[in-house]
């Protein structure tokens, strides 16, 4: 930009600002000598004299005391009335600036880093260079009211229940009254949220009587049924039969104290304990279950103390053979018959631990007893157990084979416990549907049961097929050839 040197006088007399040139060395270095002069005199306001070394700043970010500020201290102070505008204007001479009004902001950087209580006060950059780097080095903003409210607590039980249900941390503790808890409760019932429900349960069963909580949950089942699970839960047995009873629900205080037996492990205490448990008031099938379960640990303490006796004498060929794995004791029934059938199957009827005695004392099935008792002897591979339990005779003396569980069955166990070939062929022939017999028969490589079938059958084409599975040179694949060469076989195909 090209300008004339009077050009330049023009634009800088009609700023509004006025800059330091060197052209005006009269006036404009009186200007600066009285700025300088202001603003060493606010150094006497000053209470901290250990900044003295150090360098202000201002907001623009110049060395307070420097040139350019000065003159922009100054300049921008006299446009601030009109009569310095006018002063500034005129700049006619030293009297005129004398005469401006003192500066009106009495804030610096360093007061606002460090803050002042005593207006009109200063502080110096050293006081906040001083401070911790943590500190917040611009002024703090007030916080929004809503965030001081978690702090006081000052929540209504519905903004309460609100956050509880984001999963916010809430204290219950403002609500004090009767009213105000419960209004809390049916605030979360209507939430529909058990943590919530389950949250204020708690805080309402901490602060209030039993007798209390009980009468007013009695009115709200939702929060009660909460209530009896939590306790279920956390196993509070005390407080559970409390409601119970405060409830009158004799069959689940009953169920509740019978549960307690789980905690006992001494099993001659909880012998004791389940008898107290026989005359509580259950439902009459509950109570045939207690008097079971007391009749049967009853007599696993008898069987339990015998056979260690038994064992640790070595004189019984069972024990010594196989020895026991495990303590019968709390066992449950099916496991004591099958320890029984294992263990003691031939004892006469009289004796506890005698199988057919459990089977009569507790009412087994006919089915649970033979499986079991299947299982047990076919461990033991006692094949002649296993056949006289299902063979049973008529009122003329006939014996017949019959199975309550069915032979396809029978046939399965019999192979898990690695049964000989014999002993499965005559179980296999009992089943009596022909397509579950062919199955079982390929199935284990009975083959004399599979070429019988297909010879009562008449089936040539399929006792053909057959012949390829058996081993070449084998009595089977020569059953085969004789029955596929008889005469006296009329085939169907």
């Amino acid at each position: 930009m090209n300008r004339t040197k009077g050009d330049e006088e023009e634009y800088w007399n009609s700023s509004k600002f006025k800059a330091f040139t060197f052209d005006d060395e009269d006036d404009e270095l009186s200007q600066l000598k009285e700025s300088k002069r202001a603003v060493n005199s606010l150094r006497d306001f000053v209470d901290d004299d250990d900044d003295d070394d150090l360098e202000r700043v201002s907001w623009s970010g110049e060395p307070v005391g420097s040139i350019s500020w000065s003159i922009r201290e100054t300049a921008g102070n006299s446009g601030s009335t009109h009569e310095g505008r006018e002063q500034l204007k005129s700049r006619n001479s030293f009297s005129s600036y004398a005469q401006l009004p003192k500066p009106t902001s009495t804030y610096s950087l360093s007061s606002f880093f460090r803050g002042r209580t005593r207006p009109g006060s200063f502080q110096s950059l050293s006081d906040a260079l001083s401070d911790t780097p943590a500190k917040s080095y611009a002024p703090e903003l007030g916080r929004p009211k809503g965030e001081y409210r978690d702090y006081s607590n000052d929540w209504s039980p519905s903004d309460t229940v609100r956050r509880l249900r984001k999963g916010k941390v809430c204290s219950l503790e403002r609500f004090r009254s009767l009213q105000d808890k419960l209004q809390l409760l049916e605030e979360a019932v209507s939430m529909h949220d058990g943590n919530v429900i389950t949250a204020v349960l708690i805080f309402l069963k901490r602060t209030l009587s039993k007798e209390i909580l009980f009468r007013e949950l009695e009115v709200r089942q939702v929060a009660l049924r909460h209530l009896i699970h939590f306790l279920k839960e956390i196993g509070d047995q005390k407080l559970l039969l409390d409601l119970f009873r405060f409830l009158d629900r004799t069959e689940e205080l009953a169920l509740s104290h019978y549960r307690e037996h789980l905690n006992i492990q001494d099993p001659d205490k909880r012998k004791e304990f389940l008898k107290t448990c026989v005359g509580l008031p259950f439902s009459a099938e509950d109570s045939a279950h207690i008097q079971d379960h007391y009749t049967l640990l009853e007599r696993q303490i008898i069987i339990e103390a015998n056979d260690r006796h038994l064992e640790s004498a070595g004189q019984t060929e069972i024990f010594r053979k196989h020895p026991r794995k495990a303590s019968i004791l709390n066992m449950p029934l099916v496991t004591t018959l099958f320890y029984s059938c294992f263990y003691h199957y031939t004892e006469a009827e009289g004796t506890f631990s005698s199988p057919i005695n459990l089977k009569k004392t507790f009412k087994i099935p006919d089915k649970q007893y033979v499986l079991t008792a299947l299982a047990a002897r076919a461990k033991l591979r006692a094949w002649n157990d296993v056949d006289a339990l299902f063979t049973t005779k008529n009122w003329l003396g006939y014996t017949k084979k019959r199975a309550p569980i069915g032979f396809h069955r029978v046939v399965e166990i019999l192979h898990k416990n690695n049964a000989p070939v014999q002993i499965l062929q005559e179980y296999v022939n009992l089943v009596e549907d022909v397509d579950t017999k062919l199955n079982l028969a390929t199935k284990f490589k009975c083959h004399d049961v599979v070429i019988d079938t297909y010879r009562d059958l008449k089936d040539r084409q399929q006792l053909l097929a057959y012949r390829s599975k058996v081993d070449k040179g084998s009595a089977e694949e020569e059953k085969i050839d004789a029955l596929l060469s008889s005469s006296q076989i009329r085939w169907k195909n």
